[in-house]
């Protein structure tokens, strides 16, 4: 099968192997979406090589029990030990042991086959089309920031970054009925949050909002965001980091110790309450969507996700 791969010299497309099931589930992918995880891991982020990708819908080819055969699935991508105190508690986020897929251990989803264990698997309701089903890992992290913190709808709160988690993670947010300030640098892409009805700002404006906020998420995968967050958290407010990448942030620590600063990581979140949102049409996911590519064309697509303004980038097998 054909396969988009990180190797030492970069990435490739690769014909190998189609994976054997060895009591998991062969999925057939129907369609992955390209995330900025993905282009920095092939930056060298987490030391992964191998088949990247994580965010996908595809059909159930081979399983240990015939419940999900020829059904569309999409996949949780940590894999636990299904042994361990967190594993058997039914959360294998944090297992000690778990692969993730496409960058931990486990071979990802821009390919035409990957494997997943049956617990990771949900079935994907028959009016959700492939192409918003695919969005359901990262609108799964967006939705995971109310594990972490409370958000109610008397709070303020700020979202850094225009790109496509922040754009979930806003939408997401103003569901509770808070208010909600995105901030980010690309007109058009605001203009998707300003269409549902989400307040936005230039980076450059954000000065005016300084010590303003409840809470702020960094989603904009830059260093840049930290020290922006700090400047428009009120004391005692809460730093929600959702950005993944290649690279050492500075921190102010004064700042964080003076104004009492919690800072709190968030990272991936559970499928099922992404799947409901996709259901009843909750959140805009057709406008994220830039361009779509065979995987045959997969090396070109990565430059394509990495080119600035980009949304998201889909590949089919």
């Amino acid at each position: 099968m054909k396969a988009l791969r990180v190797e030492k010299k970069g990435i490739a497309l690769r014909e190998i192997e189609r994976p054997q099931s060895a009591g998991e589930v062969l999925v057939r992918v129907l369609l992955s979406g390209i995330c900025n995880t993905d282009l920095e891991i092939a930056r060298g982020y987490a030391g992964f090589q191998g088949t990247i990708g994580h965010e996908f819908v595809g059909m159930v080819e081979e399983s240990p029990n015939g419940s999900l055969l020829g059904k569309r699935v999409v996949g949780e991508i940590n894999a636990g030990c299904g042994k361990c105190e967190l594993c058997q508690g039914g959360d294998a986020r944090h297992c000690r042991t778990r692969t993730v897929l496409g960058i931990v251990g486990r071979d990802g989803a821009h390919a035409e086959f990957l494997r997943l264990p049956l617990t990771n698997l949900l079935p994907v309701p028959e009016r959700i089309a492939d192409e918003h089903a695919v969005f359901t890992e990262p609108l799964a992290a967006a939705c995971a920031i109310a594990e972490r913190v409370t958000v109610r709808a008397s709070n303020r709160l700020a979202v850094i970054g225009d790109g496509k988690l922040g754009l979930l993670c806003a939408q997401v947010l103003a569901l509770t009925g808070a208010s909600v300030l995105l901030i980010g640098r690309h007109a058009e892409k605001l203009r998707i949050a300003e269409r549902r009805g989400i307040e936005t700002l230039t980076a450059k404006a954000c000065a005016t909002r300084r010590r303003e906020f409840d809470t702020v998420i960094e989603a904009s995968g830059s260093p840049r965001g930290f020290e922006m967050a700090l400047e428009l958290l009120q004391p005692r407010g809460t730093l929600v980091l959702k950005s993944t990448f290649q690279g050492k942030t500075e921190i102010d620590s004064a700042r964080i110790v003076v104004d009492e600063i919690s800072v709190v990581g968030s990272r991936c979140g559970r499928f099922a309450p992404a799947l409901d949102l996709l259901r009843k049409g909750a959140v805009d996911v057709d406008n994220l969507i830039s361009e779509e590519y065979p995987l045959a064309d997969g090396v070109l697509a990565m430059r394509r996700a990495a080119k600035r303004g980009s949304l998201k980038v889909l590949l089919r097998p």
